[in-house]
């Protein structure tokens, strides 16, 4: 079996190949653009193992391998840099290192979702993406409106608001600004109406995303982006762990029994904890509990605070719905109940 380490690039890669059968090492460095690591991977003979490091701009390489049948195992970066102890950094020893932990069978493995998961992640990033582009425009047209002593909030957008908004008189590029900013917005409004209806059939597709818009808060949206970031639920023993890998998680910096909490981690999935964050702010509206934790922490730590710990508790949430397969009705029944012990445990972490 031929074991590779490689450490990629967006034009190229550097390689460290060893034969099981011979033992034989083979380093060189392998082009893109000109076709030299295509033509390389089609011509070794199977099995063959392949080690990289998470990457954005290796789905090409990752299809290619699929294609051939050879094995691609793809790694943790952070897990992967941290293992090598010397401080000298060189494409050279990035593949030998993935190489040694290939053979050493230490290599921290990764989990990938399908094409077809990715290929829907990228429906949720284009929504997301357009919605925070129509937010951006929205604020510029607030702050021209009230530069002109115009405040209309949410109400600007409406029929008469954006009627006050068009004659407020303006200097000759403050108009055209207006002008373009209202056509811009115009175009994205039935754009991102159509990826909503792409999201909700989606949705609707899948049981895991109908049995979390059960949740108050939880739309098609939120609950489509939390299946297909977090995969099979098998994957995390913990409610915790999840918080975690979303990055609702305090940094830490503890030392000689003294503990020191920080603000949260942010080393998740961006896009999924800006959804919880925004569905905390409809979630507190209709659900009790949560109503309560949420002005207590208001109350105690502001505003920005209660928010984020909100969408945790709401991740925990999510997390234990999918992992007991109960719908919003059971969840408030099983933690109201003496046998939800671990579930009401579990939720309290959050």
């Amino acid at each position: 079996m031929l074991i590779i380490g490689c450490d990629f690039h967006t034009r190229y890669q550097q390689i460290a190949m060893v034969d099981n059968a011979t033992g034989e090492l083979t380093e060189r460095r392998l082009e893109h653009e000109n076709g030299e690591a295509n033509a390389f991977y089609r011509a070794l003979p199977k099995p063959v193992r392949v080690g990289i490091e998470a990457t954005g701009p290796m789905h090409w390489f990752e299809r290619l391998l699929a294609e051939l049948g050879h094995e691609l195992w793809i790694g943790d970066s952070a897990k992967i840099r941290a293992s090598d102890l010397r401080k000298q950094k060189t494409d050279e020893r990035d593949a030998v290192l993935i190489l040694q932990l290939l053979l050493a069978d230490r290599f921290p493995r990764i989990w990938v979702p399908t094409p077809e998961e990715r290929d829907l992640r990228q429906l949720l990033w284009h929504r997301h993406k357009l919605v925070r582009l129509r937010t951006m425009l929205g604020n510029q047209l607030h702050f021209l409106a009230m530069s002109q002593g115009l405040c209309r909030k949410k109400k600007l957008f409406t029929k008469v608001g954006r009627g006050e908004l068009n004659s407020l008189r303006l200097g000759p590029w403050a108009s055209r600004r207006r002008e373009e900013l209202l056509h811009l917005l115009d175009q994205l409004d039935p754009r991102i109406n159509e990826l909503d209806r792409a999201v909700l059939e989606e949705a609707k597709r899948r049981e895991d995303a109908l049995r979390l818009m059960t949740h108050p808060g939880i739309g098609p949206v939120n609950a489509l982006a939390f299946v297909l970031t977090i995969g099979p639920v098998s994957r995390f023993r913990r409610s915790k762990q999840v918080v975690s890998y979303l990055g609702l998680n305090p940094s830490e910096h503890s030392s000689g029994g003294k503990r020191r909490l920080g603000a949260i981690s942010k080393q998740g999935n961006t896009m999924v904890r800006w959804l919880l964050i925004e569905a905390a702010h409809h979630t507190v509206r209709f659900d009790p509990d949560l109503r309560q934790d949420y002005q207590r922490l208001k109350f105690r730590r502001g505003n920005a605070v209660a928010k984020v710990a909100i969408a945790r508790k709401l991740a925990v949430r999510m997390y234990w719905m999918l992992r007991s397969g109960a719908d919003y009705a059971q969840l408030v029944r099983m933690q109201g109940s003496p046998d939800a012990t671990l579930v009401n445990a579990n939720s309290s972490l959050g």
